[in-house]
């Protein structure tokens, strides 16, 4: 027969000691279901089979395709013996050209993923098509968290990069849309193991980007989408931001000469639609200005005072009003505890200035609020609620103030942010308004 290859060799030659293998293990071509027999009498059964057939031409081939099937069925006795009669741990399945090990992690059999590395799978192979190693793929859902964990127990390299500079990290995030693939924990735990916070492809893709990306998408979604996008966005960046990353520090651009925004700057931007994050961040010490470039860059009260002012520019109710108002005075409030660079306030003559006086006032009486409280010393409470809470870095704070020999009182004072966390709707995102 002359030399046939790609899919056309197993489907002509081998294919036969294939079915009968599978024939063997109660599966059906097609379909994922074993007979109920006990694994022992199948391995046996197996075992002769591939006596009888060891002299075949094509019996290493069929062989080590057989194994393909069963990791991707996780059948782990019967790969055993597959691998005892010299099945290829390495063999690459000529459609998509992934080997044993990525099918078991795309199938999520953990237990077969640990056996084919014990038995010398390369644990870190990347296939020929799409160069994604086994830590990548099984960083990318939520279900696969298992074989995530078995990979990392067994020497994967947590910061190995893709062609274009990807990491198993980056692949996380890239994957990830807060509503139909929610794998925070698969991300918790690549950090957890050492992931680089602020690993950079090719193209200058990094953690902080992409979940900047996101973070913008929920502002452009549905109310209800905004929430489950925003719940996620948030414990991401705690996640990030606690394990080094700085949310206040510009991106560079991939070319290296434009600077794109950070996170600080974007939640800033929109403080009211992206409260919690925002609140996050200045609980976590996010810098208050640029820490690349500085407050020549941009300032914390400036971005809050041009979202404040576009925000009464909308057809706002009074209660509306109130609340945006409110959540400026507690982001300000915050940054004055936690922040550790707080800029001078911006000249008067930079208040952005609005048509009507009804709405141009509530500008003004929050700028002079912060101009008495810059004209005088910080009050020795506030030095003291500094002082401490940055004595119990990191954030959270709640249980570590608890724990503290101090009245009720004083415990309330060094936890501002509990005032506001139960108002309504401060506990989500919510997308832009649409045009009326």
């Amino acid at each position: 027969m002359p030399f046939l290859h790609g899919f056309r060799r197993i489907v002509y030659e081998y294919q036969p000691l294939v079915d009968a293998v599978m024939c063997v293990l109660g599966t059906e071509r097609g379909e994922n279901q074993r007979r109920r027999d006990d694994e022992e009498s199948i391995s046996r059964a197996l075992a002769e089979l591939l006596d009888r057939e060891s002299q075949s031409p094509v019996f290493t081939q069929g062989i080590s395709y057989s194994l393909f099937r069963v990791a991707d069925l996780g059948l782990v006795s019967a790969a055993k013996v597959l691998l005892r009669y010299g099945a290829d741990l390495n063999f690459e399945d000529p459609v998509s050209y992934y080997n044993p090990l990525h099918i078991a992690v795309l199938r999520n059999k953990p237990d077969m993923v640990q056996m084919l590395i014990t038995h010398g799978a390369e644990i870190d192979k990347r296939d020929r098509i799409h160069e994604s190693s086994p830590l990548d793929l099984a960083s990318e859902e939520a279900d696969k968290l298992p074989c995530l964990r078995v990979l990392l127990d067994l020497g994967a390299d947590v910061n190995a990069k893709d062609k274009n500079g990807k990491t198993a990290l980056l692949h996380a995030l890239a994957s990830s849309d807060g509503l139909t693939v929610n794998n925070v924990d698969n991300i918790e735990m690549l950090l957890q193991r050492g992931a680089d916070v602020n690993a950079t492809t090719h193209d200058g893709e990094t953690p902080m980007s992409s979940l900047i990306f996101l973070v913008k998408e929920a502002l452009d979604s549905s109310t209800e989408d905004a929430k489950e996008i925003g719940h996620f966005c948030t414990r991401v960046a705690h996640l990030l931001i606690s394990h080094g990353a700085d949310p206040s520090c510009c991106l560079n651009a991939a070319d290296g000469e434009e600077w794109e925004h950070s996170l600080t700057y974007t939640i800033l931007e929109n403080f009211d639609l992206l409260f919690p994050l925002t609140a996050l961040l200045l609980q976590h010490g996010a810098s208050f200005v640029c820490s690349h470039h500085s407050a020549s860059y941009w300032t914390g009260q400036q971005l809050i005072f041009t979202r404040l002012a576009e925000a009464l520019r909308e057809p706002l109710d009074a209660a509306e009003v109130a609340d945006v108002l409110a959540k400026a005075e507690v982001l300000l409030d915050l940054a004055r505890i936690c922040s550790p660079v707080v800029p001078p306030l911006f000249p008067r003559s930079q208040l952005p200035v609005l048509d009507q006086v009804s709405t141009h006032q509530p500008l003004l009486e929050l700028y002079s609020k912060l101009e008495d409280q810059e004209s005088q010393p910080l009050p020795l409470r506030c030095l003291c609620r500094r002082l401490i809470r940055r004595c119990l870095q990191p954030w959270p704070f709640e249980e570590k103030v608890k724990a503290l020999p101090l009245p009720d009182r004083l415990k309330e004072l060094l936890l501002p942010e509990n005032s506001w966390t139960d108002r309504p709707g401060w506990d989500r995102f919510k997308p832009r308004r649409s045009p009326r």
